[in-house]
């Protein structure tokens, strides 16, 4: 057969299969071939560009700036969300809305999902799911202490019971402050057998959800009574932070900026969550860029739900 007469054969292949729909074995029988040559000739209509494939991003996805920050963060999955105003608001009901659907297509039967408290971004993406017929988590595991002032304090322990609720899993609370007074204080805390018992799970989640703060905290953060003083926050950024995951601080690089704070902590840390098989980083704004980059350098994250315009910020 000559090269002419290959060809000829190939795009007789190819529109069969591409412009009427044909199946495989079907053109086989038309064309008196056999499937493996239609197979073949189909590959190789791709290889040598007789068939190219296009893709057209509907409008409110953002393929190529997902696999650019992929590809240059090292992530195994970003997602950037459509959102119409440069806002806070906005971005946090983008954003939130996106993980909801993340979690609700990616979730898996048995799955031990930790997220974070005190984290509006999480609470929009709670407020977002829908109830899960299956599959069934096992459990959604608290991962930052959760008391605090009893005006905000129903946001931290929603985040988990009705997270819990939706994916027909079991609540494990951690029914602690977030920020006790003294490292004295969290050995105390830690002896008790429902803090520890939460924390025991600490090394079984193989989903984590959490927020990516800037050093200056969040307004819900710092209402709950579990933010640290000005002073104490001129220290961290004076030894190099520039934002934190569940009060767990890091620097420019991702690298733990440790010190006497941490020992006042109750809730995981960085080095527990590299741990985790997923760490899913639901997060976004203009202030929280820094600390988002950050933090996804250090690889302290392996999955980033955000908004548009913080990705062409960080892009």
């Amino acid at each position: 057969m000559s090269r002419t007469d290959e060809l000829r054969m190939m795009v007789r292949v190819a529109q069969l299969y591409h412009d009427d729909k044909l199946k495989q074995a079907d053109i086989s029988k038309q064309l008196h071939v056999s499937q493996a040559t239609v197979s073949r000739l189909l590959k190789r209509a791709e290889d040598e560009g007789v068939v190219r494939v296009t893709i057209v991003a509907p409008r409110g996805t953002y393929p190529r700036e997902e696999s650019a920050i992929r590809e240059r963060y090292g992530l195994s999955e970003a997602v950037v969300a459509e959102c119409f105003e440069d806002r806070e608001e906005s971005v946090l009901s983008a954003i939130g809305a996106a993980a909801a659907h993340y979690l609700e297509t990616t979730m898996s039967e048995g799955d031990v999902i930790g997220i974070s408290s005190w984290s509006v971004s999480l609470l929009r993406m709670v407020d977002a799911i829908h109830p899960m017929k299956r599959p069934h988590a096992e459990r959604v595991v608290q991962i930052l202490g959760g008391i605090g002032n009893p005006a905000v304090q129903s946001h931290a322990t929603q985040l988990t019971t009705r997270l819990a609720h939706l994916t027909g899993a079991e609540a494990q609370l951690l029914p602690a402050q977030g920020v006790v007074n003294s490292a004295a204080a969290r050995l105390v805390m830690l002896g008790d057998v429902y803090v520890r018992a939460a924390m025991d799970q600490f090394r079984r989640m193989n989903i984590a959800l959490v927020g990516v703060g800037a050093l200056q905290p969040s307004v819900m953060l710092a209402n709950s009574g579990n933010a640290f003083t000005d002073g104490e926050m001129q220290d961290l950024a004076r030894r190099g932070a520039v934002g934190d995951i569940s009060l767990r601080f890091f620097d420019r690089n991702g690298v733990p900026v440790h010190g006497p704070l941490d020992d006042r902590v109750i809730g995981v840390t960085l080095e527990e969550l590299k741990q985790t098989p997923r760490v899913v980083a639901v997060t976004g704004g203009e202030r929280k860029v820094a600390a988002i980059r950050a933090c996804l350098i250090g690889r302290l994250a392996n999955v980033l739900i955000t908004d548009k315009f913080t990705a062409e910020r960080l892009l």
